[in-house]
């Protein structure tokens, strides 16, 4: 009372009534979020990509199967080979569900694998063949089957590695960044020249 008798009153620092602090972060938040651009692939939304990525997963599986019938059909005729079929089947598992995820890292080298898996098919072929027409004692599985067996994974590894190839060469890592008004970072032409691919 007697500040503002005196004419003090003008002197008390004019504050403005506070904001929540949990109202500051959320709106902060929230202009952040707008501001952000979207990242798109356009390369996956294709239907050559999607359909090389289903057919590459397929044979993926499709080849950890059958190395895993061979591997428990001839497991007492195969010598010390177990190991080396229980990596790539394990392998193949792995690298199927990394390509389902769209990741191209892999496919090179699951192209590599194959080839070797077909090499070492094509060669190993005519001895359970041999085996089944010498009257050897037949494993958990006939001879004659796991020759077949063996034989059809040569095609599914060379069509795997057809694919792999085929799915890497689609790049499906590359990245545009879009605003949320559907604009691309490089549509209008002044930021850019075209989109940057970006890892695996």
């Amino acid at each position: 009372m007697l500040a503002r008798a005196w004419g003090f009153d003008s002197l008390r620092p004019h504050l403005a009534p506070a904001l929540p602090h949990g109202r500051l972060s959320l709106d902060y938040t929230a202009r952040r979020m707008a501001k952000k651009p979207r990242v798109e692939h356009p390369n996956r939304d294709k239907a050559g990509s999607k359909a090389a990525r289903a057919i590459t997963v397929l044979l993926m599986i499709a080849t950890a199967v059958l190395v895993a019938l061979i591997t428990a059909g001839g497991w007492t005729v195969l010598q010390g080979a177990q190991p080396l079929a229980f990596a790539y089947v394990l392998l193949y598992a792995v690298m199927a569900f990394y390509v389902a995820r769209w990741n191209r890292g892999v496919l090179p080298v699951a192209a590599g694998l194959s080839i070797l898996l077909a090499v070492i098919a094509a060669v190993s072929a005519p001895g359970w063949f041999a085996r089944a027409e010498t009257g050897f004692q037949d494993p958990a599985i006939s001879s004659d089957m796991l020759g077949l067996l063996t034989v059809i994974l040569v095609p599914v590894s060379l069509v795997l590695v057809a694919f792999a190839l085929r799915g890497f060469a689609q790049k499906w890592n590359v990245e545009v960044e879009k605003d949320h008004a559907g604009y691309g970072a490089y549509d209008s032409g002044d930021r850019g020249t075209g989109p940057h691919p970006a890892g695996a």
